[in-house]
């Protein structure tokens, strides 16, 4: 993943509430959870598609060194175009 990327996906992220919330992502509408773990040095996504079976989880760590993402089981371009897409329902 490019920096640049890396950068708008943190952003994007950055952006998104704690806690549970519904959202909607390339047509389909999500349960999300985000939580922040550690002192925010570890936060987790998981997005369940509604209605439907798409399924998004992923781990990301804040080091010193920099960010790390961690998708559980998928590929890391599936979670970041998933939360770069990702509107917050209101």
């Amino acid at each position: 993943m490019t920096p640049e990327k890396l950068q708008a996906f943190l952003a994007a992220f950055d952006t998104l509430p704690l806690g549970a919330f519904t959202g909607t992502a390339e047509g389909c509408k999500y349960m999300v959870t985000r939580e922040d773990l550690a002192g925010g040095k570890s936060q987790k996504l998981v997005a369940r598609e509604l209605g439907g079976a798409d399924y998004i989880s992923l781990n990301l760590y804040r080091l010193t060194s920099g960010a790390r993402l961690k998708p559980c089981e998928m590929p890391a371009e599936k979670v970041v175009r998933f939360v770069l897409a990702l509107q917050v329902m209101e």
